[in-house]
């Protein structure tokens, strides 16, 4: 007869704390089957027309904008403008030192003068000279030469009083007004400083109203969006009818309503992306450009959904499912495939119908082949998420 080894005070314990623990354990199992069903909220999909909105980030640029430089050399006389502040189309912006084109401008006009004292005496001595040819005491090779001096002073006029407009212009442009309302840098030049024709930058204006946000899509959007524009379900991204919604990274929901006004003509062939722009109204000048903004673009047409709370669905491994009661309590499963988010509840593809009854909440209550005790709920939507 083999004897046992005796058990030590430790091996005791622990063995007594395991039978205590699946003692615990069975009568809990038999507590909870004791239960029964237990109750669940249930609710029919809501049934909707909507239209599915993609969603895409982008960044605000100026509908508008230049560096501005002198189209004459000169040294700034002086600065007319605050750095930062809002100009007006035509507003003086920086005046240069206008004495040498006034004094350019004042030649020039005494040029013209000359040449028109020229052309008065080269026409009295052709009109003379062809009266002397008919009475033969001139002859026609010195009444050519004054025909041809008469052409000379014409060309002088002309040139003389081209330039004077060339004058005109380069002091003209002594004054450098705002091309367009906007909000101006700061100033890169100081009064007194030498500014060289076309090269030195003074200062950047850009437009703030309306205001451009642009993106990148996708060459599947662009395909899909196309496809739906040509069967008629969507209007074309070109068109300024369809609308368009942004936020900025710290706001909720979508608070700004713009249009598409732009897709281009060709797709990026590096990244497989087409760039697309939209344009927003922005009077209070709040939307500053380089700021990035998520935004919204309808991408379907019209159609009828099937929508359920996200704390419906399940996840079993790469599939998504529903729990669905039937009339006498018992649950099944159904496979569904999700759409997007529309006002706080999922779009639901397929894998249910209309007059199913769907649990909405106590999913984890519930298991496919079991029962359960449905309790009516009435499904809303959000209207928060549509502004």
């Amino acid at each position: 007869m083999t004897r046992c080894a005796p058990l030590t005070d430790a091996c005791k314990s622990t063995i007594l704390a395991l039978l205590i623990s699946l003692g615990l354990i069975l009568n809990a199992s038999e507590s909870f089957a004791q239960q029964g069903p237990l109750p669940v909220d249930v609710a029919k999909p809501l049934v909707k027309t909507i239209v599915d909105w993609d969603e895409y980030t982008g960044r605000f640029e100026a509908v508008q904008r230049v560096e501005i430089r002198p189209r004459v050399s000169g040294y700034v006389d002086a600065i007319q403008f605050a750095d930062g502040e809002l100009v007006k189309k035509g507003d003086l912006l920086l005046t240069i030192d206008p004495r040498p084109f006034q004094t350019a401008l004042d030649s020039a006009t005494a040029q013209l003068a000359a040449a028109r004292a020229e052309q008065s005496r080269t026409t009295i001595e052709l009109e003379r000279g062809e009266e002397l040819v008919q009475k033969g005491t001139l002859s026609v090779q010195i009444l050519d030469e004054r025909r041809a001096a008469k052409l000379r002073a014409d060309a002088e006029i002309t040139i003389a009083e081209a330039a004077i407009r060339s004058a005109e212009l380069n002091l003209e442009f002594t004054e450098i007004r705002a091309p367009f309302d906007g909000r101006i840098s700061d100033s890169q030049v100081d009064v007194g400083a030498l500014l060289v024709e076309n090269n030195t930058a003074i200062v950047t204006l850009i437009s703030s109203n309306p205001i451009h946000l642009v993106f990148t899509g996708s060459e599947a959007d662009f395909l899909k969006y196309s496809r739906l524009s040509l069967n008629g379900n969507r209007e074309s991204s070109r068109t300024a009818s369809n609308p368009v919604q942004a936020r900025l990274i710290d706001e909720e929901g979508w608070p700004h309503k713009g249009v598409m006004n732009f897709v281009d003509n060709e797709l990026d062939p590096g990244s497989g992306t087409i760039r697309a722009r939209a344009v927003f109204e922005n009077p209070d000048d709040f939307l500053t450009p380089g700021l990035f903004a998520r935004l919204r673009i309808v991408g379907s047409g019209e159609y009828e959904a099937l929508l359920l709370p996200d704390e419906a669905v399940l996840s079993d491994q790469a599939r998504k499912i529903v729990l669905v009661v039937d009339g006498e309590g018992t649950v099944s499963a159904r496979v569904v495939t999700l759409g997007p988010l529309h006002q706080g509840l999922r779009v639901i593809r397929s894998g249910i119908e209309a007059d199913d009854t769907v649990i909405v909440n106590g999913v984890l209550r519930a298991r496919p082949g079991g029962q359960v005790v449905p309790q009516e709920t009435t499904l809303s939507l959000n209207a928060a998420e549509s502004e």
